[in-house]
Order: structure tokens, then sequence, then C-alpha cells
């Protein structure tokens, strides 16, 4: 599994809307991996944003 597929699974597991900090601490993931994951998660529309800077699956 990539990161980019961790970091997907982690929003999913925790069932609610996470910063990058809450997934890095999560998913044991450095946070600069982290970021870069969700920048591509973005771009491929798999996340949204509910509220400012927290995201979850689409």
């Amino acid at each position: 599994m990539d990161i980019k597929d961790q970091v997907l699974d982690t929003m999913k597991k925790a069932g609610m809307p996470l910063n990058a900090g809450k997934i890095s601490e999560l998913s044991g993931i450095d946070r600069k991996e982290v970021d870069k994951a969700m920048k591509v998660l973005k771009k491929e529309d798999a996340i949204v944003s509910p509220k400012h800077c927290f995201w979850e699956p689409k």
C-alpha cells in the first residue's frame, strides 16, 4: 500500500474530518509525506474539506 492509500485509509477509519497533523499522528507517516499525499488526493478529487484545514474522503 502506498502512502496515498495509507492516508486515505486512515481518514476512512477515523470517521471524521482530520487535519494533516492528526493523519500523521494516527498513521505514523511523516507529516511532509502526508502533505504530499493529500495534495495528490485533492487533485484527484478523492477528498473534500467540510471545514477549514480538515479533510475527509469523498
